[in-house]
């Protein structure tokens, strides 16, 4: 299998990820932070390595204020339901995937103010936009650090100095991004920002976390046992206690922890770089079939791209690449139509490549063949 699906969640993991989740439930599988045996306090003591190299990765600097969840989406839900109440206003852009629209559009019901700006055609965000739309209310503005449809990656270094100045609470969905490209919490002004461990990480899936930044109280989205205070009826006012309740997947997380150190010591700029020429070299031969359309950028940015090709059903193509080719690719609507409509791909969706560390020239090579064979070229 040729995979080139990465932005769904991302394939091979490192033998050391598979490893350390085999040995956590072999040989330290219990509940951390529940039990004073020799066991727990192990399993404990890897979940806190885990939120240190986090720490490490993100420029967060208490590890504690990283709260771990199944995924980026509980995290964003955890985030906007946490923040926001009834005449609160909050900005995002045309670009966001349903995980965050859909969190939104249930609280504008509550009363939540909403503000969506529109990016270009490919799919960036601009300073401008956002700042015509900053009102009295605003408190949060949240923005997708990078588009799962095309690859387009914001500034968000830009576009947190512009909150900072307006004195709004500034979010980033680092879904696509974290593992990918260099995240810096403190650099960036970003006061929240939600990840998942089984994409860029190379962790497994069931693993993410939200961090919240200094000063930042949100309420929970969860209650119930974390091991710490049992003698009171309410939840712990304390991170990250107060936002992790019932037992964590300890063995995910060992997998998720083994997946960021491998990333902090290969570098996230190499990893950058590596997908970014396997993007050129993909973008220049889909862009030589003439009844193929890519979308987006015209500069590599992320690894990610999306095409049409004329006549063909998006799906169909897709299935074909499986069957026929043994080429791992996603067609549709990528579970974010808004971003879609804003491209103009709503009433087609698109073939969306997504490249991995993993991944080869050679693998580029006979995606480039099989697209140009269904194309008819």
């Amino acid at each position: 299998m040729i995979y080139l699906d990465n932005a769904a969640t991302s394939w091979p993991k490192p033998d050391a990820v598979c490893n350390a989740m085999a040995a956590c439930i072999k040989n330290y599988g219990a509940n951390p932070g529940r039990s004073g045996h020799r066991m727990a306090i192990q399993a404990g003591e890897k979940v806190y390595e885990c939120r240190e190299n986090l720490a490490r990765l993100f420029g967060i600097g208490d590890p504690l204020r990283i709260a771990f969840t199944a995924n980026a989406t509980e995290a964003i839900n955890l985030a906007v339901k946490g923040l926001l109440a009834a005449g609160d206003h909050v900005i995002i852009t045309s670009m966001e995937h349903n995980a965050v629209v859909r969190p939104l559009k249930k609280l504008e019901r509550q009363g939540v103010e909403l503000s969506v700006v529109k990016a270009d055609s490919s799919g960036r965000v601009g300073l401008a936009g956002i700042e015509n739309n900053v009102r009295s209310n605003t408190r949060l503005l949240l923005v997708t650090h990078a588009s799962n449809i095309t690859g387009t990656v914001n500034d968000v270094q830009s576009i947190g100095r512009l909150a900072q100045e307006h004195k709004i609470i500034f979010m980033v969905d680092a879904a696509q991004t974290a593992g990918k490209c260099p995240i810096d919490v403190g650099l960036m002004n970003i006061d929240l920002l939600a990840f998942p461990g089984h994409k860029g990480l190379l962790g497994p899936q069931g693993t993410g976390g939200l961090y919240i930044g200094e000063g930042l109280e949100l309420d929970t989205l969860k209650e119930g046992g974390t091991g710490s205070v049992s003698e009171s009826l309410e939840q712990p006012d304390f991170l990250p206690d107060r936002y992790e309740s019932g037992t964590l997947n300890t063995p995910g997380i060992a997998g998720l922890n083994e997946g960021v150190k491998y990333i902090l010591k290969i570098g996230v700029d190499n990893i950058r770089g590596h997908e970014k020429q396997l993007e050129r070299q993909m973008r220049q031969g889909l862009e030589s079939i003439p009844a193929v359309r890519v979308y987006g950028s015209n500069a590599p940015e992320l690894g990610v791209l999306s095409i049409t090709i004329d006549g063909k059903d998006c799906n169909e193509v897709c299935n074909e690449l499986d069957e026929k080719y043994g080429i791992a690719s996603r067609g549709g609507l990528h579970c974010a139509g808004l971003a879609h409509q804003t491209i103009g791909t709503r009433s087609t969706g698109t073939i969306r490549f997504s490249i991995g560390p993993f991944n080869t020239p050679g693998d580029i090579d006979q995606a480039l063949a099989a697209v140009k064979t269904i194309a008819g070229s």
